[in-house]
């Protein structure tokens, strides 16, 4: 449960910045009045069809639930999505942080529902909750059944009106979310984008954080917090959605038997009224905090997610951060003034803002940054209008994002949520259409009109002799905007699949494409006509390698950045217009290339491929632009807890000397490693040593498997190297001891546990089965798991902790991991609780019931995972590379099957060991010891 990231609009390393979240304490028991008095026979309810958008249907009963139905059958599975109205802007003095801590405490149990993890879990469900500004909400996936829909329509229901709201449970979960409260603190970054929000906004709550401030989230009554329950959780403030696999008339059914059955209170919920009132001066704030790189950022207020004119404020974004072709990169980035560059604007349902921040390197001159960051924002485009290209850009690039998401059901029905909470949820089209047809004229007036001194927050203040003031407009009228839109044609539906493993076996085409790579192939019909891909080409040995671990890293980046007829800009624009998301990673012996385009244009994308892999640009600007990327996000991890803690842990497991591909370097090393590489040593690699000889192609969706296997051999044909191919083996190793190594990380507010071990196991024997189950029961299994229960649900101490088991099948090797994140003045406890659960889990043992419900609820979860094609097209990847088919996948949830209470006991006593840990915990000890 937390807020949604912030994903700037084109940002380099997928950078997530995050948004805010919650917490609380107090005593007493409670439970809601009875749902007697919140209910009504579903007989006199009735539900009426409101409208119907590109396949949407939407649906309002007589009690105010808002339904949005959408059928897709091409996935095996159904999201039920429930958003409440509520969200930090709602909330009032002494509250902050409550939608929040709300969405923690909804899965703490109704009456009906004691065990909302547990039971989730035990269907297979991916599901979470998010809290932001205008809006909650709560959804889960599951296999596609009608059991599994009334489940969740039974579970929301329930959970709206009948929740538990203990002040037991509000004691243990407010230290939860100040745990997440703190994870938050550690990050500059995510500081200064609140600090700015909140400096920009003198009266509306936009400038409250969602996740809260500490005293209110440490002291809040829980009669209050129930208060704010009854006031916001209610049939008439909520739209439910249903998407997926489904049969629309049952799931109307079901929902009228659940939601329908509700009544509304008689008292309404008071509208907000509050208007930011316009800026009338730049204002200033400064944070100050340890750390290595700087920040400069700037905050413009702009309109409403509902008007026209937040379109060409999202176009903007991209026009000033986009990578390589926004000003402010071309500015900043490439003349070496900053490392990195971001842009976003947020769609409120009310006046928003819009943000740009740089990060600069500590050798560079902050005051600088700073003026070149306001002149390039506020100046370049009164210097030098917006052009067509950069709209044109812009737009495309929103565009795909768009198809690449509606081909997602699940996620669709999230971002239909979104948008639901600014207004209406057609916007999500409306928003489209007024993107397709915006001119450089109107992003330029935007632009005129907003990006202007006194609508700014930035780290100075200068007093002016003359008044300025930008007026926000309010948002529209949406119901008279709205009122006969229709539309476009529905979006082409994908096939019913089958995801068994053997199902999927024996639909997947399998052989040679060249000699060395291999290929599995599964065509089908996917929602939007989207196919996905992974290639991976095998390389070198330990020994011709040696030394050149920096190149090797370096190598796949740079190939990203262009080809020898294309720069990177021209590359990007490429991509757009294929529809394409590609990405390009290099490690030890391994290139990586991972796509997702469209039916249409993949032929072209195969050949844009061929030559991003054969005749890469291999630009020497381009590897000064990655290198200190790369190196500004290292000097940020020194003194991170989470790297330090998993990197002090990965290199005490690891035998390898310095120079092999297989030595963890110290942060410092790898600094040193990156700043060493040079073009040529690059472009020497790719020359020698990649080629067609070792590799492995899946494909999964909507293409023509002929046509594919033609053309990639087109591709790779011809492609030689006379340096062999010899895998760098890595096997288990089981020397080294246990451990525990406190690292201070000082002025971080939260701390990390990391632990690790390496066993010597093979993945095809009943003993690994039997330790996936025990580690899913453990720590596996999310809130429901016993380190789940424990760490989090009961004593609150951790907002996540989790343990894993990985298998390396070529190495014979598994890797036990185990993780958390504290209070740095409660890292003595988490670990003694977590060696506790340890301890009783080796010494009891798991029941037959606790058994039962882990082989049920991980070989849905099992399934679930395979109705989405990116993790089935690395699926199939990893099967060519093991010698394998998904017969193994088969057999292995056979194997799980069959476990008993005595194989995963034996299994969790033989390879699950507290004292056998490698283990680091990392964050600032001092000061909380002083504390």
């Amino acid at each position: 449960m937390n807020t949604p990231s912030l994903w700037c609009d084109r940002a380099p390393w997928c950078y997530r910045v995050g948004a805010f979240l919650l917490a609380i304490c107090c005593t007493a028991t409670f439970a809601l009045s009875s749902a007697d008095a919140q209910e009504k026979s579903s007989e006199d309810q009735s539900i009426m069809k409101v409208t119907e958008v590109e396949g949407i249907s939407e649906y309002k009963l007589d009690n105010g639930v808002r339904v949005l139905l959408f059928p897709d059958d091409s996935k095996d599975v159904v999201t039920v999505n429930m958003t409440v109205f509520v969200g930090s802007r709602h909330e009032g003095y002494g509250e902050a942080g409550m939608a929040h801590l709300l969405e923690h405490m909804l899965f703490k149990g109704t009456p009906e529902h004691p065990e909302v993890p547990k039971v989730l879990q035990e269907r297979g469900a991916r599901f979470n909750g998010t809290t932001w500004v205008d809006r909650t909400n709560y959804y889960e996936t599951l296999p596609a059944t009608e059991d599994n829909l009334r489940f969740a329509l039974e579970l929301e229901a329930d959970r709206l009106i009948n929740s538990f709201i203990k002040g037991e449970d509000l004691e243990s979960e407010m230290t939860v979310v100040r745990n997440e409260f703190e994870r938050g603190e550690n990050s500059p970054f995510r500081i200064l984008m609140q600090r700015m929000q909140s400096a920009a906004y003198d009266w509306h709550n936009y400038g409250q954080s969602t996740i809260g401030n500490r005293s209110d989230i440490e002291r809040v009554p829980v009669v209050s917090l129930r208060q704010f329950y009854r006031k916001y959780y209610r049939c008439d403030n909520v739209m439910l959605i249903v998407a997926g696999k489904f049969d629309p008339e049952n799931a109307l059914s079901l929902i009228q038997d659940t939601f329908g059955k509700l009544t509304a209170p008689d008292t309404p919920i008071d509208p907000t009224y509050t208007v930011e009132p316009p800026q009338d001066g730049e204002r200033t704030v400064v944070l100050r905090r340890v750390g290595d790189v700087q920040l400069a950022g700037a905050t413009y207020h702009i309109p409403s997610g509902s008007h026209p004119e937040y379109a060409a404020a999202k176009v903007l974004t991209y026009a000033l951060g986009d990578e390589p072709s926004g000003r402010l990169y071309q500015q900043m980035v490439e003349t070496e003034l900053a490392s990195n560059v971001f842009a976003f604007a947020f769609a409120f349902a009310e006046p928003g803002v819009l943000m740009a921040i740089a990060e600069i390197p500590e050798e560079k001159s902050l005051e600088e940054a700073r003026q070149t960051l306001i002149d390039t924002i506020e100046k370049s485009f009164l210097e030098k209008p917006v052009t067509d290209q950069e709209v044109d850009r812009a737009v495309q690039q929103l565009l795909k994002q768009r198809e690449s998401e509606a081909a997602d059901t699940d996620r669709l029905a999230v971002s239909l949520s979104e948008w639901a909470a600014q207004g209406d949820w057609r916007l999500y089209f409306l928003f489209r259409d007024t993107l397709e047809a915006l001119t450089a004229e109107d992003v330029q007036a935007v632009a005129t009109k907003y990006l202007v001194r006194n609508n700014r927050t930035v780290g100075l203040f200068i007093p002016s002799e003359e008044a300025q003031r930008v007026s926000i407009p309010p948002s529209p009228d949406l119901a008279a905007k709205l009122k006969d839109y229709k539309g476009r044609e529905v979006v082409q539906a994908g096939e019913i699949f089958d995801p068994e493993p053997l199902a999927i076996e024996e639909r997947t085409q399998r052989g040679d494409l060249v000699e060395g790579v291999r290929y599995a192939l599964l065509p089908k019909k996917t929602r939007g006509e989207v196919v996905s891909l992974m290639l991976t080409l095998r390389y070198g040995t330990p020994e011709t390698l040696h030394g050149r671990m920096g190149a090797v890293e370096l190598m796949g980046m740079l190939m990203s950045r262009g080809t020898t007829d294309l720069n990177y800009q021209q590359l990007q624009d490429e991509l757009t217009r294929l529809r394409a998301e590609l990405s390009m990673n290099s490690t030890s012996g391994l290139l990586q290339v991972t796509v997702k385009t469209k039916r249409e244009f993949l032929p072209e994308v195969i050949t844009l491929l061929k030559d991003l892999l054969r005749q890469p640009r291999l630009d020497a600007n381009e590897l000064e632009i990655i290198r200190r990327q790369i190196v500004t996000q290292l000097q940020q991890s020194s003194n991170d807890p989470t790297a330090k803690a998993a990197l002090r842990v990965r290199r005490e497991l690891s035998p390898y000397e310095k120079g092999d591909i297989r030595y963890v370097p110290t942060n410092e090393e790898e600094i040193e490693m990156y700043q060493k590489v040079s073009i040529d040593e690059i472009r020497e690699l790719h020359r020698d040593f990649l080629s067609s000889q070792a590799g492995e192609l899946s494909v999964v969706g909507d293409f023509d498997a002929d046509d594919v296997k033609q053309r990639f051999s087109d591709a790779l044909k011809g492609w030689t190297t006379e340096n062999e191919y010899v895998r760098a083996g890595q096997p288990a190793n089981t020397d080294v001891p246990g451990s525990l190594e406190m690292i201070e990380t000082p002025d971080k507010a939260n701390a990390f546990f990391y632990s690790s071990n390496q066993l010597d196991l093979e993945d095809t024997s009943d003993d690994y089965a039997s330790l996936v189950l025990g580690n899913f029961i453990l720590g596996g299994g999310t809130l429901s798991s016993r380190l789940g229960d424990r760490v989090r649900q009961q004593e609150g101490l951790s907002y996540g902790v989790r343990s894993g088991v990985t298998a390396r099948t070529k190495d014979g090797r598994v890797d036990f991991t185990l993780y958390a994140i504290t209070n740095p003045a409660n890292i003595q406890r988490l670990m003694t609780v977590i060696e506790e659960e340890i301890f009783k889990l080796r010494e009891s043992g798991v029941t037959q019931e606790e058994l039962d419900r882990a082989k049920g609820a991980y070989l849905q979860a099992q399934r679930v995972s395979r109705t989405d094609d990116a993790t089935l097209v690395a699926q199939l990847l990893g099967t060519i590379f093991n010698d394998r088919t998904m017969q193994y996948r088969h057999d292995f949830e056979e194997r799980v099957s069959s476990a008993t209470v005595e194989s995963v006991n034996e299994a969790i006593r033989k390879y699950i060991d507290y004292k056998k840990l490698v283990q680091a915990a990392a964050g600032d000890f001092a000061a909380a010891k002083e504390e």
